[in-house]
């Protein structure tokens, strides 16, 4: 997930506290691996991770030094970070080329080529998996060296109540026409359907799948990989545009959404308040945890043979890093079919696993949907990749959407300006 954000005084005073809280460690203890990451201890990650650890330092005899960071920690802060010799040697990065490309542009991460040579990791890995790992010397993703190593996957879904649908008599949509009808359904009886966030993340996926009903493989390489120009007033962004207002308008898309984050939309479904929410695969484990008092299931946005996804956070190695061989080692641990199996067993999305180790229905279904999109070459990126500055500018331009405050058309123009500005930047 996966987004960008502009950096705020405050995280730049942060940088400060995250050097200090890696001196106590030694540069040149060639037994101590150091090792960030953003994953909760009880995630599936976490938990495979954990496990990794254990075996690595069984295995090794060396001792993980490992430090939690938040995700916008680590986001807001690297560049500053592993430019100096704080630097860990093993943490977990955003991919696309306004994270891990731009830091690959600027010589902070080591190339892995030698590495994945060595450990077979291309062979554990789709191609569209590896399209995030690769970037060229502009740091643009899909080619050049390998800079980062996915060790699980990550994508959007439509999450559904079960026993709402049932309750109302309905059944999960296979086309576009049908999920209108469900989300109409819901609408006559009062009840607004989407549970959505303006504010971050969730709405600018929705707009992005809308899209890619109507997209093809160039046109995510045009947009994502700026093979070419983008129509901004195309049938796919048109379609995506107009029909989050014509949703908005029909009561689908509750105007508060303006709003609200992506905790407050994905709380809203875990306590029954909305009957669908189309949202990523890291919610999966929680909602297994946390809803209680329905039946719940997911299913591929219909009428769309590609959705928002792609291999999840990478591990990179800094180019500062103290103990590069190290932190292959523990990689190529994490890639271990009884490493994946935790992560398919506890909610995530293993890129490397036995199908026989995943024991979990739930796990299953999830894993199965995403290998649905592989297979097919269905994995499209996130909107809001191609520019460093355009989750917070897609955001915004949704919520004036949203709130009636712009038209589709203005939306579209001042996104498609914002847009070609930042890849202008880019690629010049």
């Amino acid at each position: 997930m996966k987004h960008t954000r502009k950096m705020s005084a405050a995280a730049a005073l942060a940088i400060t506290a995250l050097a200090l809280s890696g001196c106590s460690a030694d540069q040149g203890d060639d037994d101590v691996l150091r090792l960030w990451h953003f994953e909760s201890e009880s995630s599936a990650m976490g938990l495979a991770w954990e496990e990794a650890i254990k075996v690595f330092e069984e295995e090794t005899g060396a001792t993980v030094e490992f430090e939690e960071k938040s995700f916008e920690q680590i986001r807001s802060t690297a560049s500053q970070v592993l430019n100096s010799d704080e630097a860990p040697d093993l943490l977990e990065y955003n991919k696309g080329n306004a994270t891990a490309g731009l830091l690959s542009s600027q010589g902070l991460l080591s190339s892995l080529d030698d590495a994945v040579d060595e450990y077979g990791w291309a062979d554990q890995l789709a191609p569209s998996l590896q399209t995030t790992a690769r970037y060229d010397e502009n740091g643009i993703m899909g080619s050049g060296s390998w800079y980062g190593v996915p060790n699980y996957g990550e994508f959007v879904e439509v999450y559904y109540n079960v026993d709402a649908f049932a309750a109302a008599g309905l059944e999960v949509p296979t086309t576009l026409a049908e999920f209108e009808t469900v989300l109409q359904a819901f609408a006559d009886q009062g009840v607004t359907p989407l549970s959505e966030s303006a504010a971050e993340y969730p709405l600018g996926q929705l707009w992005y799948q809308l899209a890619l009903t109507k997209a093809d493989r160039a046109f995510v390489d045009d947009y994502q990989l700026y093979d070419g120009p983008v129509d901004w007033s195309g049938d796919e962004i048109t379609y995506a545009t107009e029909t989050v207002k014509d949703w908005t308008d029909r009561g689908f898309i509750s105007t508060d959404s303006s709003g609200f984050k992506a905790e407050d939309a994905g709380v809203a479904f875990i306590n029954g308040e909305a009957p669908i929410f189309f949202s990523g695969s890291w919610w999966h484990n929680r909602f297994t945890t946390e809803i209680t008092g329905f039946e719940w299931g997911t299913f591929l946005f219909p009428e769309a043979e590609m959705s928002p996804g792609s291999g999840g956070n990478m591990w990179v190695v800094p180019e500062r890093a103290a103990n590069k061989e190290l932190a292959y080692e523990f990689i190529d641990i994490t890639m271990r079919p009884e490493i994946q199996a935790i992560i398919g067993n506890n909610g995530g999305v293993p890129v490397a696993a036995d199908e026989a180790d995943i024991t979990d229905a739930k796990s299953a279904e999830l894993i199965g949907n995403f290998n649905t999109l592989t297979e097919r070459d269905g994995l499209a990126f996130y909107p809001d990749w191609p520019t460093s500055t355009f989750y917070d500018e897609l955001n915004a331009g949704l919520q004036e959407l949203v709130n009636g405050t712009k038209t589709p058309a203005e939306v579209q123009q001042q996104l498609g300006e914002q847009y070609q500005s930042g890849v202008d930047d880019i690629v010049g």
